[in-house]
Formats: structure tokens, sequence, C-alpha cells
């Protein structure tokens, strides 16, 4: 059964850069035909794709993130980061990291969508 755990700061100041890592267990990040990816959800909104990183390594960005987003992984580690640069209030949000069947199941319903358990994000200065 893989789980999915968010790290990472709570508190972030405009304009630094957001960094989080996920670290799973019970898969492999590697594992054929899965997306490794993040997800947030600002307050009083909905869910909210922001990217990927496929099985293969290859990388998808939401394009209205794309330009500030970076998503990486460290194979040893079973481990895969975000990092969101030049945060605004806007960034704040629940950020979650998940494993994903198809690209952006998880905006679709449970499915095929495991979602880690959120971290709160907060920017402020």
């Amino acid at each position: 059964q893989v789980q999915l755990q968010e790290s990472g700061p709570g508190l972030v100041k405009p304009p630094q850069t957001l960094s989080l890592t996920c670290t799973v267990s019970g898969a492999s990040i590697t594992n054929h035909y899965y997306y490794w990816s993040w997800i947030r959800q600002p307050p009083g909104k909905g869910l909210e794709w922001i990217g990927h990183i496929a099985y293969s390594g290859t990388t998808y960005y939401s394009p209205s993130l794309k330009s500030r987003t970076s998503i990486s992984r460290n194979t040893s580690k079973n481990q895969f980061t975000l990092q969101l640069k030049s945060v605004t209030p806007e960034d704040a949000a629940v950020y979650y990291c998940a494993r994903e069947g198809n690209p952006e199941a998880c905006l679709t319903g449970p499915a095929m969508c495991v979602l880690g358990q959120g971290t709160q994000v907060t920017v402020s200065s």
C-alpha cells in the first residue's frame, strides 16, 4: 500500500522559493505508468494541479505555473521535490503530493489517485 508524506516549511516569505519534499513508501517512484504529482488547495477553493514527474523522469507543469515551478526526484531516497519560485500570498494553500494513474487524475476523483495528508503553507512577510 503506497503512502506519501509531504515535508517542508510551513511559512515562506515573499518572494522566496517554496520547497517541499514528498517521501514515498510502499512503491517505487520509478514504477511504470505512475505519475508523481503536486497539487494544492487554496483556502475556500478547489484542487489545483501543479505538475508531475513521471516514472520515466519526464516532467510536465500546469501552464499557469510553469514559469515558476520545478519538480525533481531522488530515486535513491524514493522522494520527489517541488520548488515554486517567487511566491506571493496567492500561493498560500494546503499542498499535497500524490500518485496518479493518469495525468491530473486527482482532479476527477479518487479512482486513480492517492494523496498524501497535505501540508499547510502560509506566505507572509
